[in-house]
């Protein structure tokens, strides 16, 4: 289990993105959760840096597509501008949203990293599958009751596999 909950790369943000390193290990597209990776929580549209980024990783070839547990009018609303392929209501870490995500991009695990902040739903999700895991921080304190208390069960996992 310590092996499926174990990124392949911690990053401070999405901003630090080495994308020539992705690219030696054959990363070609990238399955993004939005809430907490890309923006906080309450954020409803992407802002000029993940404007950006989304345009600076489809210049150099990324396919993305967004993947959120979130509902539909809530992904909607957040890639209205950025038109980019969206899954909602993915039930992370369930291994068919990945797949269908895959799948959409013509991608492949070997080819396919997965970016989110929640080690039980995005690393999980992605490592089930063999994708290459990259773990953010949540760039919001603020979150939902049950979020909050899984990001206590996180901290005592990371401490250990980390």
């Amino acid at each position: 289990m310590k092996k499926r909950l174990k990124p392949d790369l911690y990053l401070n943000t999405v901003h630090e993105l080495d994308t020539a390193a992705l690219k030696t290990k054959g990363i070609r597209a990238m399955i993004v959760d939005i809430d907490n990776t890309l923006v906080s929580w309450d954020t409803k549209e992407p802002d000029e840096k993940i404007n950006e980024l989304i345009c600076r990783l489809g210049s150099e070839g990324f396919k993305i597509c967004i993947l959120s547990n979130n509902s539909k009018k809530r992904v909607e609303e957040f890639n209205r501008h950025l038109n980019l392929p969206a899954i909602h209501k993915a039930v992370k870490p369930s291994k068919t949203a990945f797949r269908k995500a895959m799948n959409i991009m013509d991608s492949n695990p070997e080819n396919t990293a997965v970016i989110g902040d929640q080690l039980f739903t995005d690393v999980l999700g992605g490592n089930r599958l063999g994708l290459y895991t990259v773990l953010v921080p949540p760039i919001c304190k603020k979150e939902f009751i049950w979020t909050r208390f899984m990001r206590l069960i996180e901290r005592i996992v990371l401490n250990k596999v980390l």
